[in-house]
């Protein structure tokens, strides 16, 4: 795993230097719109509405719309603000586990000791432990200040961020207002029911069968020939699409690919340069394999 970033838990005198590390990821098959007539790749196109230009991502900054007027915030400006560069994950109480509330949790995040010694560490997990409490933290990543949870799992500390109190919706159903009765029997015949379901939690025993079902259409369609051109359907790109080379591999994987290919062709072997993959075509394998 690689890190995302660095930050020093706070508590009264004591700092414990720590690395974060994204917790999940996602395996989703990754998949593409194309159009269905030609199968050609459909691109969205980030378009200045003034001058009808393409903007690459490096000319974007973000603005706040107050109705009449809007205010450009550029990256410089958001770093600036005090919490953006605090490095502190400040823990403001220990609470008991089972007060908080599952609804609130976000993202999850690995801690690990960012030090010559761990001793701090290991003494803040210890103590959350032997004390069954929860750390209530606030912290900044990724320019958004965020309330977080720090529990142990698994003998590593874990940071759970967690949803701001007016970001959690009450439910009001008109439904539940009216008074229903249930007799003994009911319940008795309910609760015997949940018992023949009782059972340990063991997520791994549970696989994501929409993703595997298709994965298999995916295969039987490679399969089959049911298929379209990979180079076709990337389409060209313009300037503004170019991006970084993220994956070398791949690049080279293709060149081989389309070097046999024009070996095996008499009408495409007179084509100089043909076996070089150009830095738009690495690019466009790169983001098919990220997805």
């Amino acid at each position: 795993m690689r890190a995302i970033g660095k930050r020093v838990i706070a508590f009264g005198l004591v700092n414990v230097p720590v690395k974060i590390y994204s917790a999940t990821e996602d395996h989703d098959v990754s998949l593409h719109q194309v159009h269905d007539k030609d199968g050609g790749r459909i691109r969205y196109q980030r378009r200045c509405e003034i001058d009808g230009e393409i903007v690459p991502y490096e000319h974007i900054v973000k603005a706040y719309d107050s109705g009449d007027q809007t205010v450009v915030l550029t990256d410089e400006d958001l770093s600036s603000l005090p919490e953006e560069r605090s490095n502190e994950i400040e823990v403001v109480e220990f609470v008991p586990d089972d007060q908080v509330d599952p609804i609130m949790f976000e993202r999850s995040y690995f801690l690990e000791p960012d030090s010559r010694s761990s001793k701090a560490y290991v003494l803040l997990r210890q103590t959350l432990e032997a004390t069954n409490r929860t750390a209530i933290v606030k912290f900044a990543l990724r320019q958004k200040t965020r309330l977080g949870a720090l529990r142990v799992r698994d003998g590593i500390l874990m940071l759970q961020g967690l949803l701001w109190a007016d970001e959690v919706r009450q439910p009001e159903f008109s439904s539940l207002s009216e008074t229903v009765q249930i007799t003994d029997k009911e319940l008795d015949m309910s609760s015997k029911l949940v018992a023949s379901y009782e059972s340990d939690f063991e997520p791994e025993k549970y696989d994501d069968d929409y993703q595997i079902q298709l994965q298999k259409l995916i295969d039987a369609k490679l399969e089959q020939g049911d298929t379209i051109d990979t180079e076709a359907t990337f389409g060209q790109e313009s300037e503004g699409e170019k991006g970084e080379v993220l994956d070398l591999m791949e690049a080279l994987r293709r060149s081989v690919e389309k070097n046999r290919g024009e070996k095996g062709s008499a009408a495409s072997a007179g084509k100089a340069g043909g076996s070089k993959v150009s830095g738009e075509r690495a690019t466009r394998g790169s983001r098919k394999k990220a997805g």
